[in-house]
């Protein structure tokens, strides 16, 4: 960095130049920055025949014509001169006004009245110019013919020698050049084509040769707007440097604005060689997008300490790698980065990344990339935080999703200094490729093991098992396939009945039958049935239990009932397991009131919850049937009553619920 500043002060000391020079970096990389801290300070203390050099910076981001350029200039070099200039333009003292000032003339009267007494203003003095170094950035950013721009300051580059510096992206120029008004080129490309006979089939030369390429050849031709930019860029441009920061410098800078917050600074202080880390692995020079990640951090890392000040260490540090990371992916213009979107928690994001490794899954390529570009060897199991995901992306900080996040990574953190002492984890989690090869028999042996006495997590099972057909597939073990199923299997019961509240509480153990869509193997299908079947067991006999608990609460503690309903047993399918007599009898001693609620229980209990409908269903039809037969039964013995009409009203939200479950029925087939 210091050569570089050392060959642009260089070209300011020279005493006549008549060029420009050009410093060329790529967007976002502190090329501004740089001016600004270190560039501009170090050509101002810059001494040529006794004068020190005055720098003018002007932005042509947005720009709209040459005379916004002139105007910029004018105000930056006098700014208190007045209208009254325009009429000594053409006196004899106009000769004794540079180019620059000439072009900005009529801007004059946009500023207030000063005397412009000709025989006391000395002009040569009023607009020297041997101490000036004007500074244009954002070239490719400017709404202006770039060509037209260049063209302008070569003006009094040339004729007036004058410092200048051009801070731009040239590969940005190019692509610019390159996509304006494609569709009138390709119009005009086109008509010229035709009215030379090139699309006649007698033409065997254009015959041979794609219409695509004949037309962006005639593109080229008429509109070689990138040749006149290299031409008019070789007379003005002297010298051209490439700008590659020093990010341990840039991001102190970044740092030492959070000086307010002393907690923070201090954390990414401590932490700024991880910041790089993630930085550099993003595979950008973009530090506009690593000051926008910092930026988001502080409302983050104030948010945690806030509502969780017993956090760890580690959770913060894995909480700025990723929202750095998740900066980089949103913001970079990754084309994957919707997959990102839809991943809804940690979990998810864990058994993805793991199973589609296994059963090489190309749909969910991109996420192992991520997750090995930036928490490669990364030990902390929870690194993605679905609440920074949607702040980056949507810049809504989400409450909930923030408290749901960080009680599951708080609570990881606990579970995970548990289950260290679990050997099976580390084939869960890829770390066995670190073990040497003696250390790897051992540990997957011991891991069956755990597997046999159903040591392992229930809802691990099968993602292990796909492992394990993994490595007996590449004959890196040597293990009969059949035993191993019957281990599993037997395992994965012992571990669902230990673990029943787990299963039935939790989603975690549902499986996602999309990610094992791609599975061809039929031993991994086959145990992916048992895991089904196993579960399903589990949940039907915890339901079997519940259900005699829930339904003695009818009719005397309602209130208990709707409670454990709603919340304690919203997803058991505990319509299925009680007997539908018992039922009747208890729902015909429950006050209509109460018995009107329970309609509405029904129409929200199934609400987006197709697998436990398609459970209950088969016994609410037959609780439909028992209703009828009771119904008619009063009828003939007396005129209707409103407790008739309720159990008409229970017949008629169940027989909605059947149809919605046909529908979702055919819906699944569909989609199968």
């Amino acid at each position: 960095m210091e050569e570089l500043i050392e060959c642009i002060c260089d070209y300011v000391r020279r005493p006549y130049t008549d060029y420009a020079i050009m410093i060329n970096g790529e967007w976002g990389s502190g090329k501004t920055y740089f001016w600004n801290n270190k560039l501009r300070s170090r050509l101002e203390s810059i001494t040529v025949n006794g004068k020190k050099y005055k720098t003018i910076y002007m932005s042509l981001y947005g720009i709209n014509s040459l005379e916004e350029i002139s105007k910029k200039i004018f105000i930056e070099t006098n700014p208190m001169i007045s209208k009254s200039l325009r009429k000594f333009v053409d006196t004899r003292e106009g000769n004794l006004i540079p180019e620059y000032v000439k072009t900005g003339l009529d801007m004059a009267n946009l500023f207030g009245n000063i005397n412009m007494n000709s025989e006391k203003l000395d002009f040569s003095k009023l607009f020297a110019i041997d101490d000036k170094i004007l500074c244009f950035d954002d070239l490719e950013r400017a709404n202006v013919d770039v060509i037209d721009i260049l063209g302008y300051i070569n003006n009094f580059v040339e004729h007036d020698g004058i410092k200048t510096i051009l801070i731009c992206n040239e590969k940005e120029l190019a692509t610019k050049f390159k996509n304006t008004n494609v569709e009138m080129k390709s119009l005009i490309a086109t008509y010229i084509l035709d009215k030379e006979g090139v699309f006649k089939k007698t033409n065997k030369e254009a015959k041979n040769t794609p219409i695509a390429n004949l037309i962006d050849d005639k593109m080229a031709e008429i509109f070689d707007r990138a040749n006149a930019y290299e031409r008019i860029k070789e007379k003005l441009i002297g010298e051209t440097f490439e700008y590659i920061p020093e990010y341990a410098y840039i991001l102190s800078g970044m740092i030492m604005k959070y000086s307010y917050n002393e907690r923070l600074s201090d954390f990414l202080k401590r932490n700024n060689s991880l910041i790089i880390s993630a930085f550099k692995k993003s595979n950008t020079r973009n530090l506009r997008i690593l000051k926008h990640a910092l930026n988001d951090f502080e409302k983050i890392f104030d948010s945690t300490l806030e509502k969780y000040p017993d956090v760890t260490n580690d959770i913060l540090k894995t909480m700025l790698t990723f929202t750095v990371a998740i900066s980089f992916e949103i913001k970079a213009g990754n084309i994957s980065k919707e997959r990102l979107k839809d991943i809804k928690n940690n979990d998810e994001y864990n058994s993805v990344l793991f199973t589609s490794q296994i059963i090489n899954d190309k749909n969910q390529f991109y996420l192992r990339e991520f997750d090995n570009k930036y928490f490669l060897n990364l030990k902390n199991k929870y690194r993605f935080f679905k609440f920074i995901e949607i702040y980056v992306r949507t810049r809504y900080f989400d409450e909930k999703v923030f408290r749901e996040d960080m009680d599951v990574a708080t609570q990881s953190q606990f579970i995970q200094i548990q289950d260290e002492s679990k050997k099976y984890l580390k084939l869960l989690n890829g770390e066995y490729y670190k073990v040497s090869d003696f250390d790897f028999e051992i540990l997957w042996k011991q891991s069956i093991e755990e597997v046999k006495n159903g040591l392992v997590n229930f809802k691990d099972y099968l993602k292990l098992f796909a492992i394990y057909k993994y490595f007996i597939n590449i004959n890196l073990i040597d293990v009969n396939v059949s035993e191993l199923k019957q281990a599993f299997i037997l395992g994965m019961q012992i571990a669902a009945n230990n673990n029943v509240k787990q299963i039935y509480e939790n989603d975690e153990s549902k499986l996602d039958e999309a990610e094992w869509k791609n599975n061809k193997d039929e031993d991994v299908e086959e145990i992916k049935e048992k895991y089904i079947k196993t579960r399903h067991m589990v949940i039907e006999e915890e339901a079997s239990r519940r259900a005699v608990e829930v339904f003695k609460l009818l009719p005397d503690d309602i209130s208990e009932f709707y409670r454990k309903m709603m919340n304690d047993y919203k997803d058991l399918p505990v319509f299925s397991r009680y007997d539908v007599d018992s039922l009747y009898e208890r729902l015909e001693l429950t006050p209509n009131y109460d018995l009107h609620n329970i309609i509405n229980l029904l129409n929200v209990r199934y609400t987006d919850k197709p697998e436990l409908l398609s459970a209950d269903i088969k016994n609410l039809n037959r609780l439909v049937e028992v209703i009828k037969q009771h119904n008619e039964e009063k009828l003939k013995e007396g005129s209707k009553t409103i407790k008739i009409v309720l159990f008409e009203n229970i017949i008629d939200a169940i027989k909605k619920l059947n149809r919605l479950n046909n529908k979702n029925i055919k819906n699944e087939s569909e989609n199968a």
